[in-house]
């Protein structure tokens, strides 16, 4: 048997790399482990009939040549790894803020603290305390956090007549006032100088190892390509609405059980095996019962995805008797599916590890990736166009 490495496999295929990931994630291709590499290969000629087979069926697309793809210069994922404007986001967790995360993702400055809310200046007033909780007059009693930020993102673009600036400046203006009004409203506070994690920390009452591991998750998950949230982020920026509705809009589609609803799972996961030293057995009986391990696989990391091994890592030196159990979550994970943990996975560990409530994940997913979403909006303004992909029809026709 010929094996091929993956860059050799997609240029038989004619396609980039990251394509042919995706033949796999689809069942479309097997990769294969060989002894002595930590490359995953593919047979030779299992890519010449997939090859021979897709020419052949050209009338009638595979799902992928149907999937938008956009230039960009924000987000790089190659060779396993993943850059912020060619920067090696890992490193970058190593010692930045969020907010220093932003100014590399805006190609802008580092700002000391967001722009005054204009809810002060409309003649409005401030909030008061409870909305800040989620606790709005008129609110559902079980309105979730993805919701409350719309709802208060949505009284904000009403006053905020600023935000129609749609140049950089403009964008960038507009980008930290919706980041340090999410960190606030997250947190449960006023707006704070303080960078997001530090304000956080605060809030959920965590000692200065717990706010580092808070931290690097933030930076982490600043922006991760084009996802399906940030799709549709650079679809409402291509109409030339405001960031305020690009943001809202994405926070929608964060909040389906196959994006955000992930790293809540993956809590729920933590919370399942609680203490316990050998997780398996847990962890079998869910797939015996015919649930899903959360938050394991990631297509454009078919070898694992580094996030998540640098999120454990940091968990395992801020709270090593927590870390030691989530690295053997992770273990009996992979023994029993043979996929690695995720960013989500990670996630959930972590804000198990530091004992936070329910729902903590994904409000750090949101603040984390509003930077992104800002950064694609920026550049969807930038270039001028209304992104209108094409349906390929599957109806029946009358003759």
């Amino acid at each position: 048997m010929l094996l091929l490495s993956a860059r050799e496999a997609a240029d038989r295929l004619g396609v980039k790399v990251d394509t042919l990931y995706a033949y796999v994630s689809r069942g479309l291709l097997r990769s294969m482990e060989v002894v002595g590499s930590r490359e995953r290969h593919y047979d030779a000629d299992e890519v010449e009939s997939f090859r021979a087979g897709r020419g052949a069926t050209r009338a009638r697309p595979p799902a992928e040549d149907l999937i938008p793809v956009i230039g960009s210069a924000i987000c790089l994922i190659e060779d396993h790894r993943l850059f912020y404007r060619g920067r090696d986001a890992l490193v970058l967790a190593q010692t930045a803020t969020l907010e220093e995360a932003a100014a590399i993702l805006w190609e802008a400055e580092v700002a000391s603290a967001a722009p005054p809310s204009p809810w002060n200046k409309s003649g409005a007033g401030s909030l008061p305390a409870s909305a800040a909780s989620g606790e709005r007059e008129g609110a559902s009693p079980g309105i979730g956090v993805i919701e409350r930020c719309q709802i208060r993102l949505a009284e904000l673009a009403a006053a905020d007549h600023a935000a129609l600036d749609l140049t950089k400046a403009g964008v960038v203006r507009t980008g930290r006032l919706i980041l340090g009004e999410l960190a606030a409203y997250v947190a449960e506070a006023g707006p704070s100088a303080l960078p997001v994690h530090e304000q956080l920390a605060a809030a959920w009452g965590l000692d200065a190892a717990g706010a580092d591991l808070v931290r690097r998750c933030l930076v982490l998950l600043a922006d991760h390509e084009l996802n399906a949230s940030t799709f549709v982020a650079r679809c409402i920026a291509s109409t030339g609405a405001t960031p305020y509705a690009a943001v809202s809009g994405a926070l929608a589609a964060l909040s389906g059980r196959r994006h955000g609803g992930a790293s809540a799972q993956a809590e729920a996961l933590f919370r399942e095996l609680g203490d316990r030293a050998d997780p398996l057995p847990a962890m079998a009986a869910r797939l015996q019962r015919g649930e899903a391990i959360p938050g394991l696989g990631q297509p454009l990391y078919p070898q694992g995805d580094p996030r998540a091994l640098a999120i454990v890592d940091a968990i395992i030196a801020a709270r090593p008797a927590a870390g030691r159990r989530v690295a053997a979550a992770a273990v009996a994970a992979m023994e029993l599916t043979g996929q690695p943990p995720n960013v989500d996975f990670a996630l959930g560990a972590a804000t198990m590890a530091l004992g936070l409530k329910p729902g903590a994940a994904l409000a750090i997913f949101l603040v984390a990736r509003s930077v992104g979403w800002i950064a694609h909006a920026m550049e969807q303004y930038d270039t001028g166009m209304l992104i209108r992909p094409r349906a390929r029809y599957t109806g029946r026709r009358e003759h």
